[in-house]
């Protein structure tokens, strides 16, 4: 009998790591998945700028969303930045951003997820973040923040170019 015992305790201590990972695949697989739906939705979103949608691209912020823009002043509600970018949709084509590379994340109860990514636009290349909330309706847009990106080489010069630039503005 305590042979039979050793025997399946050792069973058990082969089998047990080989059952944790099967049951740990499923939830890897979600969490790919989960992240694959948000960087498609992330997509449509920027596709939809570019194709002037208002309705998706304004639909997929949450009415508490805050789009932080590339001036220091651009800190806009969901009403302020559609009041702002209403005009470029009107004009049938608004801005045209296309993500190069991107790394989402996602909270423990895969509620919330927040990503940064690198946007090719008529600005160069741009730097983008963001959080996004699930809810009733799906996945929505809680914050973003794009940014100008400057090579470090060059930060000098971008540094006097904007002193140069807020003399003129202030004179």
């Amino acid at each position: 009998m305590p042979q039979q015992r050793l025997s399946v305790l050792l069973i058990c201590f082969v089998m047990l790591p080989s059952v944790f990972q099967a049951a740990a695949q499923p939830l890897h697989a979600s969490r790919d998945a989960t992240a694959e739906h948000l960087g498609a939705l992330i997509d449509t979103w920027h596709a939809a700028a570019g194709a002037a949608d208002a309705e998706t691209y304004f639909g997929l912020l949450a009415d508490d969303a805050v789009y932080i823009g590339t001036e220091a002043g651009e800190r806009w509600t969901k009403s302020e930045f559609i009041e702002f970018g209403k005009p470029y949709f009107d004009r049938g084509s608004a801005w045209d951003f296309t993500s190069t590379t991107r790394h989402i994340y996602l909270s423990d109860d895969g509620q919330i997820a927040w990503f940064e990514e690198l946007l090719d636009t008529w600005m160069g290349v741009c730097a983008g973040s963001g959080v996004l909330q699930k809810t009733a309706d799906g996945w929505k847009f809680k914050h973003y923040h794009l940014s100008v990106t400057v090579p470090n080489d060059l930060i000098n010069e971008f540094i006097d170019l904007v002193k140069s630039g807020s003399k003129e503005t202030h004179e």
